[in-house]
């Protein structure tokens, strides 16, 4: 079962086609884990070196926000006003701006989350204020959109490395002024097999997707 992600032709919302990338297959894994957890609705963000959001209305995908769009995550980002004059000047390309536009940028000399805990405590709850701040409006964006398409109430759920920890979730809850849902690090893989079982037992579309089946 080859599973597909987001981008421009296929996403179901033509307005996110300004968009060519919206989520990655595994991005699409994690939403019907979270499907299947009894959740219709939601905005799902996965938080770690990048952040991505998907929304989803009554069981199927709407539209998503890629990495290099809207919030950062720790190492990767969307490339700001210095990255674009660094690449216009030659100093680095794009992909080395993305790659180097997450909240660590914020931190020289720093590496990894674990190190910016061990040596410097209060810059790392700045970058985890930031990271929590960033995604909570990415979150809210996305419900914006999903609220286009239903009625009915809007999980908020995050997933990922940095979006899992206590002290993420805590911050983005207080910023949204509501509960947020938690799933676990299994949750790309555990989705990504309930697709192919649901695949096997006969489906005819995934979220929304279409099953396509070799002739």
């Amino acid at each position: 079962v080859v599973v597909c992600g987001l981008h421009r032709g296929n996403c179901p919302d033509e307005r996110m086609n300004v968009f060519s990338h919206g989520a990655s297959p595994e991005k699409i894994g994690i939403a019907y884990h979270v499907y299947q957890m009894g959740y219709g609705s939601f905005v799902l963000s996965d938080v770690s070196s990048n952040t991505v959001s998907v929304g989803v209305a009554e069981g199927r995908l709407v539209g998503a926000i890629d990495a290099c769009i809207f919030a950062p995550g720790l190492i990767h980002g969307p490339l700001d006003l210095d990255a674009i004059r660094m690449v216009d000047e030659g100093v680095m390309s794009a992909n080395e701006a993305f790659s180097r536009g997450g909240v660590l940028k914020l931190f020289e000399g720093y590496t990894s989350l674990e190190e910016l805990i061990e040596r410097a405590p209060a810059a790392a709850e700045r970058a985890l204020d930031t990271i929590a701040l960033l995604a909570a409006m990415e979150m809210a964006a996305g419900e914006v959109l999903v609220r286009d398409y239903t009625s009915e109430g809007v999980k908020m759920v995050l997933t990922g490395s940095i979006g899992a920890m206590d002290a993420v979730a805590h911050r983005v809850r207080h910023h949204l002024g509501r509960d947020v849902l938690i799933t676990n690090g299994w949750s790309a893989a555990v989705g990504c097999a309930q697709i192919a079982r649901a695949v096997a037992d006969g489906c005819e579309h995934v979220l929304g997707i279409g099953v396509e089946s070799p002739q």
